[in-house]
């Protein structure tokens, strides 16, 4: 069943949980590697429905994880939302091959790692004339869920994006031993606790261990707290 992201939006409430409206569906989306630990590919699974509402945690200390219990309040969680709302592309650094650019927003890394097989592609989109290349830096690319890394068609002027369906999945990340942000897909609002609406965009990543530095965006801490939502 095709979902519609106009209807769908995430709410930032302020210093407690996501707000989820219009029956987001939810999945676990487990980071695949190679026998080397490289990542390689999503493995996805779908969870049950959880209804047109619901509230993810943001805090990190909720004993019914992924959802809400209310502990960020006992807690005094501090949720202040501290990231840029200037454009991505307007923050983007660009990084020139012969038809494919590399755009890169540092801040929004969530350390999924996709980037670094094949030599990483900030290498590979040099080689992008070659068919080969330019399709595994696509794919590469695509993959990383925060929307850090956008392969850019330089002649249209437009990015290459995966096809990506509304809906949220909740990242396991194996080979560091931890749990991952909140991947946010296919065009889903998220609105700040202020009320002012982020830039929508095909892929982002929301903090749910509570301990980023770029909230509500998530910036890899996860993985050296060894956050665990399981």
């Amino acid at each position: 069943m095709k979902h519609d992201a106009r209807t769908m939006r995430i709410t930032v409430t302020r210093n407690g949980p996501y707000l989820v409206t219009g029956s987001v569906p939810l999945s676990e989306q487990t980071i695949g590697t190679d026998a080397k630990g490289q990542s390689q590919s999503w493995i996805g699974k779908d969870l049950p429905a959880t209804g047109a509402k619901f509230a993810l945690c943001r805090c990190g200390h909720s004993g019914h994880k992924p959802f809400c219990d209310g502990t960020h309040a006992k807690i005094g969680f501090d949720g202040t939302e501290v990231a840029a709302r200037t454009p991505y592309l307007e923050r983007a650094k660009e990084y020139d091959g012969p038809e494919l650019a590399l755009l890169d927003v540092e801040s929004l890394c969530a350390f999924a790692r996709f980037c670094d097989p094949n030599g990483q592609v900030w290498n590979e989109v040099a080689d992008t004339a070659d068919p080969d290349v330019r399709q595994t830096f696509v794919n590469q690319v695509g993959r990383c869920p925060s929307g850090r890394l956008v392969a850019w068609n330089r002649e249209r002027g437009t990015p290459i994006e995966p096809e990506l369906e509304p809906s949220i999945g909740l990242i396991e990340d194996p080979v560091e031993g931890c749990a991952g942000p909140i991947w946010v897909r296919g065009g889903i609002a998220v609105v700040s606790a202020d009320g002012e609406q982020y830039e929508v965009r095909n892929r982002m990543t929301l903090c749910r261990c509570g301990a980023s530095s770029n909230k509500p965006f998530c910036d890899g801490t996860h993985a050296s707290i060894k956050f665990q939502a399981k």
